[in-house]
């Protein structure tokens, strides 16, 4: 069984918030920049790919046992 993020724009919207999901980095300025031009309370979920921390710690890693 695979567990997935909820939906979290969706999430906020139920709770009378606005939601913003931004899909690449140039997203997100221009994102934040009509959130807080439009007031209220805003969510942004910026989705994170981790695998490049991982290949750098183990890289890391690995060059401190040597």
């Amino acid at each position: 069984m695979t567990f997935g993020n909820p939906d979290f724009v969706a999430y906020a919207q139920s709770y009378g918030a606005q939601g913003h999901r931004v899909t690449e980095a140039g997203g997100l300025a221009p994102t934040l920049e009509k959130a807080f031009a439009a007031g209220g309370l805003h969510l942004v979920v910026v989705p994170v790919d981790y695998s490049e921390n991982v290949r750098v710690l183990v890289d890391e890693l690995a060059d401190m046992q040597h």
